[in-house]
Parts: structure tokens; C-alpha cells; sequence
């Protein structure tokens, strides 16, 4: 797949031919709360800059990342353990659980039991707290088993608010699904042609679904009816009351997209749809009014020049299951 034409959007190095931003603007335009504790599906995740980003600073319970690439998959899960190891640790003292800037430290230990300490919902240890060059000098660190943090006493999402259990000398009660919900164990990947095959989260459902520049690619790879198959599947596993973030590509982009393979020209020469018809599909499916908001997107064709730090806005369309 690595060494073939992009005919799924399945770009590699993407992220790094696009403009530097410390936080992904298309996440920054969507309502605050929407990802807060919820189960996120990411598909056509690339090599997992997004999907890594909605789990470790957007309060996600869990993330899944899905992508036809086996390669891009496998950047996925390195770009996971180099978030890990670039944040800030956590040290576990005698007595007390801290971060290793002061400012975030709490539990204390006073007078033998623990006092708790006003502290926001959810605790996020600092990003990017070591330099890039740590990583390159010394290599990644390893990322322990989430029964190691669950053991330690540091795997509650709600820190200032847990309970704690007296008989144990005031440590916080844990759970190894409370320490799944910390970054990186909130976030996984996995390598399928997900408009064909589902995966294991699937019989879960989501809460939130990601299609970011994806419907380009499905509509050119599996015609109309593919993508009205791909909606359906969308609508599914979806939780009712969930949301379908949905970056819709421009027809004008097809055009150029169409030149990668023969059999993408003759699947363009037969497609009927086009993109401002898929408010009317999403609404005959099952999907209520969408909601448009202004996001930043990458255009793949002009980023992935020799150079090119291109970027535009593209709008994102919110799609809430009836």
C-alpha cells in the first residue's frame, strides 16, 4: 500500500507538510463538551495526530483510530508512545501523588489521611513539557501497563473528586476501566477497510464518529451507492443522540483525484451524488439538521507538493443521530 498512488487519501507524511499548530483548529471549532467523556471513532485516522489529540486533551473516555494503511497505522502507534514520552510525568512520592510541576500537585498527606484539594474535572498532565530532542537523543520512553497506574493510585479521570477508602489509609479507590480512560490508554488503532469490515469497538458504539476529508475517497473508491452504504454504517454505530463530525471534499477536488488510477476516472464518469446532496441522504438515513461550523482543514492535493505549507477552511458539518 506505502509504495502505491494515494488512492484512499492514505497520504503519508501528512501532518508533517502542513503548517505547525500546537492544537489541531478543527477540533478548536467544535463545541466545547461535544468530545467530554465520550467514545470517538476516527476514521481514515492517517498516522493518528488527531485521534491522539481528541484523547489526550479533549476529555475523550476512549478513542479508537481506524485506517486502511497498515503503515500509516503503525506511525499511529509511534505517534502515540512519542506523546507520552514527550508529557509531563507523573511521580508518586511518599504519601502524596503529584505532577512534577508544583502548580499540580492534588493529594497532599496531612495529619495521616489524605485531604482533597479543588482541582478542575479532568487532570491533564502538561504536553510537550520535554523537548522534541529528548526523544531524539534518548529514544521514547515505555509506556507501563495500565495495571501499573491502576495499582499506583494515579489512574482516576476525577482525581479531586474521588473517594477514597479509609481502611487502606485514605488511597483512592481505582479501577483498571478508570485507568483505560488516561492517555495513552484511551486511545488504540486499528488497520481495516472500515466502509467493508467492522471492527471489535463497533459493538460498543460511539458517541461521536470523525469522517475529516474522507468522503472524496470512499465516493471515488465505491461509487454512490458505497457511500450511501458508508452513512448507513455511520448511522449505526452511532448511539442515538451521537454526533457525525463530517468534513465533506469539494467536487472541484475530485477532479484532480480522479488522475491517480484508471479505475478511479471511470468511477468519477459514473457518480451522480455530489457533495451538497449529502445533508438530504444523512437526513433520509436518520440524521437531524446539520449544524455547520468553520473549521480549518488541510487540502491534501496542495499540501502533499514538494515544500507546500499550504492550508484553507473548509466548512465541518455536525450531524446529530435522531
Amino acid at each position: 500500500m506505502s509504495e502505491q498512488a494515494p488512492i484512499h487519501g492514505n497520504y503519508h507524511g501528512y501532518y508533517l507538510k502542513r503548517p505547525p499548530s500546537l492544537s489541531e483548529p478543527r477540533l478548536q471549532a467544535l463545541p466545547r463538551g461535544l468530545l467530554a467523556d465520550a467514545v470517538v471513532l476516527d476514521i481514515g485516522c492517517n498516522e493518528g495526530w488527531i485521534t491522539c489529540e481528541i484523547a489526550q486533551n479533549w476529555n475523550a473516555r476512549k478513542v479508537v483510530g481506524v485506517d486502511i494503511d497498515d503503515t500509516l497505522v503503525q506511525n499511529a502507534w509511534k505517534r502515540r508512545r512519542t506523546l507520552w514520552s514527550l508529557q509531563e510525568p507523573l511521580r508518586v512520592g511518599d504519601g502524596e501523588l503529584e505532577y512534577a510541576d508544583e502548580e499540580k500537585l492534588r493529594l497532599r498527606k496531612k495529619k495521616g489521611k489524605r485531604k482533597r484539594t479543588p482541582s478542575p474535572p479532568r487532570i491533564h498532565p502538561t504536553k510537550n513539557y520535554f523537548p522534541a530532542s529528548c526523544e531524539h537523543e534518548f529514544g521514547p520512553l515505555p509506556i507501563p501497563p495500565y495495571q501499573v497506574l491502576a495499582a499506583l493510585g494515579s489512574s482516576s479521570v476525577d482525581v479531586g473528586d474521588a473517594d477514597y477508602d479509609e481502611d487502606e489509609g485514605g488511597k483512592p479507590k481505582t479501577s483498571t476501566s478508570e485507568a483505560t480512560r488516561v492517555f495513552p490508554y484511551n486511545v488504540l488503532f486499528r488497520t481495516a477497510d472500515w466502509t467493508k469490515a467492522d471492527i471489535v469497538e463497533d459493538a460498543q458504539g460511539y458517541g461521536v464518529v470523525f469522517a475529516l476529508s474522507l468522503t472524496k475517497w470512499i465516493h471515488l473508491n465505491n461509487g454512490d451507492a458505497g457511500l450511501r452504504t458508508f452513512f448507513e454504517k455511520v448511522h449505526r454505530v452511532l448511539k442515538r443522540g451521537g454526533t457525525l463530525v463530517l468534513e465533506p471534499q469539494p467536487w472541484e477536488s475530485y477532479a484532480k483525484a480522479r488522475r491517480m488510477s484508471e479505475a478511479l476516472k471511470q468511477s468519477y464518469q459514473s457518480l451522480v451524488l455530489r457533495p451538497s446532496d449529502f445533508s438530504g441522504i444523512l437526513r433520509e438515513i436518520g440524521f437531524g439538521e446539520p449544524r455547520r461550523v468553520v473549521g480549518q482543514g488541510p487540502e491534501e492535493e496542495a499540501n502533499t507538493k514538494a515544500g507546500s505549507n499550504v492550508g484553507f477552511d473548509r466548512p465541518i458539518d455536525l450531524y446529530v443521530k435522531l
